[in-house]
């Protein structure tokens, strides 16, 4: 297990074989930077396999209607809400999050 610390608060990113940018063992493109939320532990994890990996729970999904952070950019560090995240690129560094992300929303998002 890695774990890496971003952004403005040292907010930390999980995940196998965590990259500098948040990618992971399972995802490792140039737009696979997004760490998402796990409801239950309340922690980011770089996907849903690496938190089923290093936890004893499934992932849980975050509510799309909630107001509070949902996602983490890995290139700059900053905690987005699921509307941030749904604009494709991070609103501070402008990196593209990958598209085909959408795939597995359900995993992330309920």
């Amino acid at each position: 297990m890695n774990k890496r610390f971003f952004g403005f608060k040292g907010v930390a990113m999980v995940g196998v074989d965590i990259g500098t940018v948040g990618t992971c063992a399972h995802y490792h493109s140039d737009v696979d930077i997004a760490g998402l939320l796990c409801a239950r532990c309340e922690e980011y994890f770089a996907c849903y396999q690496c938190h089923d990996a290093l936890r004893d729970h499934p992932f849980a999904p975050v509510a799309k209607i909630s107001a509070g952070p949902a996602v983490l950019c890995g290139r700059c560090g900053p905690e987005l809400t699921y509307q941030e995240y749904k604009t494709g690129a991070c609103p501070n560094c402008f990196a593209p999050f990958n598209p085909r992300c959408e795939i597995h929303e359900k995993r992330y998002f309920c």
